[in-house]
């Protein structure tokens, strides 16, 4: 016999919808995190032994966070329909771990955007750099004229440019434009995602709470 009724019962199947809308969240955000871990473009702008790795860390933990949640869904699923206190007590602690890493990677993404933009630009302008007669570093810069679409800075090394590639974008600005729509999208997936997952704390108390209630009462 269920351990709810009335209201409650209601609350108990809304606990269960909403953790098959956080399973396809988790698929998402995982989906996410992977396409912008191993996106070609950005794989191939941070190739090489001294390109910056700052990007990758909010890309892990949005993939962390997006594996979490799919797998909190499911247990989440099992402890409403069994009406499991311990369950659902789990699942409210899980989806704390998880909110946390989820606001901490929209966070950094917009709190290090400047760093990370500046890093790479940096790693960038040393490739092009006067001095640098490095062939990697020269297959670099390629890297980048080629992906962005661009051709060197406000100093950059005529020798890398195409004839006629001095009308191109300048490569400082064209980064600045590809990672900020990269870290603009950990952000706003990262605290939307959170703020969704609030809901389903909210549910589980509640549920948790009225299935204590009972079993006193009882």
């Amino acid at each position: 016999m269920s351990k709810v009724q009335g209201g409650m019962k209601c609350v108990k199947y809304l606990l269960f919808v909403f953790n098959f809308i956080l399973w396809l969240c988790g698929s998402f955000v995982l989906a996410v995190g992977l396409w912008l871990r191993f996106d070609p473009e950005t794989v191939q702008l941070l190739t090489g032994e001294e390109a910056p790795e700052t990007f990758f860390i909010a890309v892990y933990i949005l993939i962390g966070a997006g594996g979490g949640m799919t797998l909190v869904g499911f247990f989440g699923c099992c402890g409403a329909v069994k009406e499991s206190q311990c369950l659902l007590a789990s699942f409210f602690a899980c989806l704390l771990v998880i909110v946390g890493a989820e606001v901490a990677a929209g966070v950094f993404g917009f709190m290090s955007k400047d760093k990370i933009i500046e890093d790479v630009q940096k790693f960038y302008s040393e490739s092009i750099s006067e001095g640098s007669e490095n062939a990697n570093r020269t297959a670099i810069a390629a890297i980048y004229h080629t992906v962005l679409n661009c051709c060197g800075d406000s100093v950059t090394n005529p020798s890398l440019c195409l004839p006629g590639d001095e009308d191109l974008k300048n490569c400082l600005n064209a980064i600045t434009d590809f990672f900020n729509e990269k870290l603009y999208i950990i952000g706003y997936v990262g605290i939307g995602v959170a703020g969704v997952m609030v809901i389903g704390m909210i549910f589980s108390m509640v549920l948790c709470c009225a299935i204590r209630n009972n079993r006193e009462v009882i």
